[in-house]
């Protein structure tokens, strides 16, 4: 199965990833069909866990969308689980050093590169057999997480480590790090500074920056800014954005019924 995600970006346009915390196939399988280039189940922050990231990849299978997982933490045995369960990408968090960085590329790649154990259980149905292995150190995409102020001052040795495909930007856990409110689309000067210097480095070396946002107008205007993957918020707050609306706007106009 070719990575929708190198896909796009080889096109020169910017990809527009889901976020999956809620751990239902039925919603994993509403979202696929919604327009996105990937699909992140969130193994960290949201009520996912590893059989419901398994019921979401097999409702997702049928549409074209890419499959990938943020994982919990940075240890050998979640990432090659993941992948081994159908992941085509990793978002992995904290990742705050060189070292930190290579060690995600040895556990995320088949040898030589990496010391992935081999036992494609479920993501060996993605091509015919054998050929999985051939292909998954170049399909798989692999995007430590920028977001503390430790990470920002080793960014040029993270980005030169071979094998990583670009970095992931959290807003919150960054802002957080430099003694600002958590918060997704920030706008103060230093921190915007901070993605103006991640976008430049990637663009040195052929990466590709990625960042969460709350929505539209955020993502829209990462992109402007030269990222090359967005996300719209996630599942859960997609869903309670527009419940609030339409609850909003009922009352509205219902003379004062409602």
């Amino acid at each position: 199965m070719a990575n929708k995600v190198k896909e796009v970006w080889a096109s020169g346009k910017a990809v527009v990833n889901a976020w999956l915390a809620i751990p239902s196939g039925f919603s994993a399988e509403v979202i696929a069909q919604c327009g996105f280039d990937s699909v992140t189940v969130d193994m960290q922050h949201g009520v996912q866990d590893y059989h419901s990231m398994v019921q979401c990849f097999q409702a997702m299978h049928g549409h074209p969308v890419t499959p990938m997982v943020r994982v919990p933490w940075n240890e050998p045995g979640i990432v090659g689980k993941v992948l081994d369960a159908g992941a085509y990408g990793v978002i992995c968090p904290m990742v705050n050093t060189k070292q930190e960085a290579e060690n995600l590329v040895q556990y995320s790649k088949y040898p030589p590169r990496g010391t992935r154990s081999n036992g494609p259980i479920r993501s060996g149905m993605y091509g015919s057999a054998g050929t999985y292995q051939k292909t998954a150190n170049d399909e798989i995409v692999l995007l430590p997480m920028m977001e503390t102020k430790t990470a920002v001052g080793n960014m040029e040795q993270i980005l030169d480590v071979e094998g990583i495909n670009g970095v992931y930007i959290g807003p919150s856990d960054l802002g957080f790090s430099y003694g600002l409110v958590p918060k997704l689309d920030r706008d103060e000067p230093e921190i915007l500074q901070i993605y103006e210097k991640i976008v430049k480095e990637c663009g040195k070396r052929g990466l590709y920056p990625g960042i969460h946002c709350s929505g539209a107008e955020g993502a829209a205007r990462a992109i402007n800014m030269g990222f090359k993957l967005v996300t719209l918020a996630n599942e859960s707050g997609l869903m309670a954005t527009y419940a609030r609306m339409q609850i909003t706007e009922t009352r509205k106009n219902s003379n004062g019924k409602a």
